[in-house]
């Protein structure tokens, strides 16, 4: 479905499927949790899923002739990291925008983890205190502005890349190596599991297992605490995606979206959040993140338990990345 289109490879080759045989257990046993390591997928700064979506829109970027790559994400983004990381893999500059989408107050949220990274590989992060929103942000659009006032070619990289042209590619993809992957383990996935929160990951997967009739087994858990707005975008995404790759129609009910998981608000952990974290660490070693990857583990987890899945089923859990976040939560994880 993709090989119309450029990509520029950011990331090692297809993601390892492991099984998560303690999980499976500690849960009841009746279902088989697997996970698909997004988060162990490049060199690049810690990697995660935000490089998979990029690999189609960096020969974009340097085919428009830009110098920077312009974005934007909460204080602790994961995609502005990923963004930064690359510009400095390219040779471009990186201005992004950290708007105050959490309302979180550990003394050193804005100084480590992922913006810390961010600093780092040299790209200008500018704090603008502005509250949470999946769309389009003036913030945003001014700093695109700034760029070209001050002489410079500014790329456009929305929040998550989701709503660019080329944003969903990356998760079409995901679901083509996901087959591959199960031809050579002799089983297909019942179901997959991902955090849903800027829409391009969850509908990259829909359109790519819409072509084998799983459109909705994928299983979107909503981090965003906005899931009218989140679940449209993902259906508008979709449906775009699916037209530029030539994919299956996609129907407002293909898109499936979880919404009991995302409270107290958007990077805001609650205690069952917190819980679920714990768990992953000390069942398996898989460090989940407060903002997105705990959520949907949590979801995980209480689906698993109210018997969502049918017995026998077998799950594949997208860990899309984040860990880095979790330095700006240090107080909450002070005693582990």
């Amino acid at each position: 479905m993709l090989s119309k289109f450029k990509r520029y490879p950011l990331t090692f080759g297809p993601t390892h499927i492991e099984k998560l045989s303690r999980m499976s257990e500690y849960l009841g046993g009746d279902v088989e949790i697997y996970a698909k390591r997004e988060d162990c997928n490049s060199g690049l700064a810690a990697g995660g899923n935000k490089l998979r979506k990029l690999e189609y829109i960096v020969p974009d970027a340097i085919d428009s002739g830009a110098d920077t790559l312009v974005s934007i994400g909460g204080v602790q983004s994961n995609h502005t990291r990923l963004v930064a990381a690359v510009a400095a893999k390219i040779g471009m500059k990186c201005h992004v925008i950290q708007e105050s989408w959490v309302p979180h107050e550990d003394a050193v949220y804005d100084r480590v983890g992922n913006i810390l990274m961010t600093r780092i590989m040299g790209a200008e992060a500018q704090l603008v205190d502005e509250g949470f929103d999946i769309g389009i942000r003036d913030s945003w659009l001014k700093a695109l502005e700034d760029v070209k006032s001050t002489g410079g070619k500014p790329y456009a990289i929305p929040a998550g890349a989701s709503v660019h042209k080329y944003g969903g590619l990356g998760y079409v993809g995901f679901a083509e190596e996901v087959r591959a992957q199960e031809a050579e383990l002799g089983f297909k996935f019942d179901f997959i599991v991902v955090c849903t929160v800027t829409g391009s990951t969850h509908a990259g997967m829909v359109v790519g297992f819409a072509e084998d009739g799983r459109a909705r087994n994928v299983i979107g858990i909503d981090a965003s605490f906005t899931p009218a707005q989140t679940k449209a975008q993902v259906l508008d995404i979709a449906q775009k995606t699916s037209a530029l790759v030539g994919g299956k129609e996609i129907a407002g009910d293909d898109i499936v979206l979880i919404e009991d998981y995302a409270y107290p608000a958007y990077g805001v952990p609650s205690k069952e959040t917190v819980e679920a974290i714990r768990l992953s660490a000390r069942l398996e070693a898989m460090i989940t993140d407060p903002v997105y990857e705990g959520k949907s583990m949590q979801g995980l987890m209480d689906l698993v338990k109210k018997g969502f899945f049918p017995k026998g089923s077998k799950i594949l859990y997208a860990h899309l990345g984040g860990a880095p976040a979790l330095n700006g939560y240090s107080y909450t994880f002070r005693n582990g």
